[in-house]
């Protein structure tokens, strides 16, 4: 047996008594560090003040320009997903893992070296194409590993298997802050060492995750009743479902919901700072960063298991319509300088914004059946893709907008989350247009690919 034959899927088969309680932690080994994207955000100043370090000199890159990173890497996650859907499926998430770790800490490798010989291409080809690419794989792969390990419990599942991808930014945020205070000097603000440290710790924490996972044998019984209902389940290929409108009316649904909440996770840093100008530290903003990625983590878990009680569909709701008043009441509590209330404004929306990628997958196997769902979920995510460029473009550019015509920067936030709740009203509505399949279109399920 070669070594890399290792990372085949049929090296990967649990033994008989192996204890499904043990494949949660290879999940969260890996969503954990991927998770880092989400506090790429204290990264968005100090880009813009590599050759000025105290601040934006001439030749530096705009924060404009800044967030697109962001935005490449979750778009390229979405197609990554949505593309190696099938591929994940036949080679098991043992190589899947491994070529995600790869691909995550390489992104981090490049891209440090385009910060270094301050060549934005090469970061964005490094982190947001790369590193974009890893993200992709590793996020979906133990998603359809934990639902076949939990199919009694499928919200709790996909909740574990999510909810580390939530809390990354928790550890990545003041883990970077710390490094590049470290690392820096008179002349230099120690972004480039932070990236090459960090793509290191990366890479092995998750090829640990990739050795750790393991795939349920073939004779292999869920507990209790559930054993009976999965084998009469029908399942919808990709393409069948595909021509479902229920699966183009859950990706309006997620990508509205993502768009909404994706925009102030890229931004949460500066964001914080400016409409609290003098009150929050960068410090202390790295903190709020952080604080966020715990509600999204434990929102992941907690709405997804709650899920498994109300079901997918009333879950969205709560997501959307409450959304939508926090959304418009976060202007009126950022006037009244009361940091705490909007801390937990925004704390209760970022829950609610991670509730939707952990239940969303649920959704789709309710929907289409369980066989399939890693791939149908892949190219649902697509609609994150599309929400990874717009949430921040819509944030970034309408900020840029009012101060260009002479809004404070206090205020240059408003317009955009009265715009976010108008997105939640939408999504609301597709939600309430999707139905249930009918016997006959679930009967119809195409074979396997």
């Amino acid at each position: 047996m070669s070594l890399l034959s290792i990372l085949d899927r049929e090296n990967t088969v649990a033994p008989k008594d192996f204890n499904r309680w043990l494949v949660p932690p290879a999940a969260l080994c890996i969503h954990l560090c991927i998770g880092e994207v989400y506090a790429f955000s204290v990264f968005n100043l100090p880009l813009t003040k590599l050759i000025g370090i105290t601040k934006p000199a001439p030749t530096d890159w705009s924060l404009a320009d800044i967030g697109w990173i962001f935005s490449v890497a979750i778009a390229v996650l979405g197609l990554s997903a949505a593309f190696a859907g099938g591929w994940l499926e036949r080679a098991g998430p043992r190589k899947a893992m491994a070529t995600a770790a790869i691909c995550f800490g390489g992104g981090f490798l490049a891209g440090g070296l385009g910060i270094k010989l301050h060549i934005l291409p090469l970061l964005f080809l490094g982190y947001g194409v790369l590193g974009g690419f890893g993200l992709g794989i590793a996020y979906i792969s133990p998603v359809r590993t934990l639902m076949t390990w939990f199919p009694d419990r499928p919200g709790m599942a996909t909740g574990l298997a999510i909810m580390g991808f939530g809390g990354g930014a928790m550890i990545a945020s003041p883990l970077s802050v710390l490094l590049m205070h470290n690392y820096a000097t008179p002349t230099d603000l120690g972004v480039a060492p932070t990236f090459f440290t960090l793509g290191i710790i990366y890479t092995a924490f998750m090829l640990t995750g990739a050795a750790l996972v393991r795939v349920p044998a073939p004779t292999w019984q869920p507990p209790g009743k559930v054993a009976a209902a999965i084998r009469t389940e029908r399942s919808l290929n990709v393409q069948a479902a595909m021509h479902k409108p229920q699966f183009y009316l859950i990706w309006l649904v997620l990508f509205l919901n993502v768009t909404a909440g994706i925009g102030v996770l890229s931004q949460a840093s500066p964001m914080i700072q400016e409409m609290f100008k003098g009150q929050v530290t960068p410090v202390a903003a790295a903190g709020f960063v952080g604080l966020l990625s715990l509600f999204n983590m434990a929102g992941r878990f907690f709405w997804a298991s709650i899920s498994d009680m109300l079901g997918r569909k009333p879950t969205f709701f709560i997501f959307l319509l409450l959304g939508i008043i926090l959304y418009a009441s976060v202007p009126t509590i950022a006037h009244t300088g009361t940091i705490a209330g909007f801390v937990l404004c925004y704390g209760l929306i970022i829950s609610m914004y991670g509730g939707g990628f952990s239940t969303m997958p649920v959704y789709a196997k309710d929907l289409f059946g369980t066989q399939f769902v890693g791939a149908i979920y892949g190219r649902v995510l697509t609609a994150w893709s599309a929400a990874g460029v717009l949430g921040p473009l819509l944030v970034g550019y309408f900020r840029q907008y009012q101060i260009d015509h002479g809004v404070p920067k206090a205020d240059a936030y408003s317009l955009t989350m009265y715009i976010m709740a108008g997105l939640l009203l939408l999504g609301a509505l597709a939600n309430a247009a999707v139905a249930p399949l009918s016997e006959s279109s679930a009967g119809q399920a195409a074979p396997a690919e």
